[in-house]
């Protein structure tokens, strides 16, 4: 029996005074199975509404560091250098990797394979959120809502 070892996660946290740069999603999954939000017992996934940082797979051969950097500019065409690791934890059963960005420049625009897959059923939208907003747009994971908190207020 094979193991199978989660792929790593790298995301980039860009900050702007007491804002951060989510990535909103609604999600509709064919079976409820293969969603991690379903609870429903139902056929069919109703679609989920949540909001996620700037991020995605760490690929072989890259460094979670240069994870962050690429998703950045992937999923926004902002560039930036990372200042350091600044959180980690688990998104969806998968070790994340949260480092925090310095020197971003660009406007957010949304890019990508991400640009490529917005469509009814699965969309997505760039926007800056202030801590009051995590849970009205369900930031996801959860984990991550408190110490994101902390640091905008600094």
């Amino acid at each position: 029996m094979l193991l199978r070892v989660p792929i790593p996660r790298a995301v980039a946290v860009v900050v702007d005074g007491p804002r951060v740069l989510i990535m909103k999603r609604f999600r509709v999954r064919e079976s409820p199975a293969d969603c991690a939000f379903c609870t429903s017992t139902d056929a069919v996934c109703p679609g989920h509404h949540y909001a996620i940082l700037p991020g995605g797979h760490v690929e072989e051969g890259e460094t979670a560091e240069e994870a962050a950097v690429r998703e950045l500019t992937e999923e926004t065409t902002l560039e930036g250098r990372i200042d350091r690791l600044w959180w980690t934890g688990r998104h969806n059963e998968r070790p994340a990797s949260y480092f925090l960005m310095t020197e971003v420049t660009g406007t957010p625009s949304l890019s990508g394979p991400e640009a490529v897959a917005n469509g009814p059923g699965n969309t997505f939208e760039l926007m800056w959120a202030e801590a009051g907003d995590f849970e009205a747009v369900n930031l996801f994971p959860v984990d991550i809502r408190e110490p994101l908190a902390r640091l905008l207020e600094v």
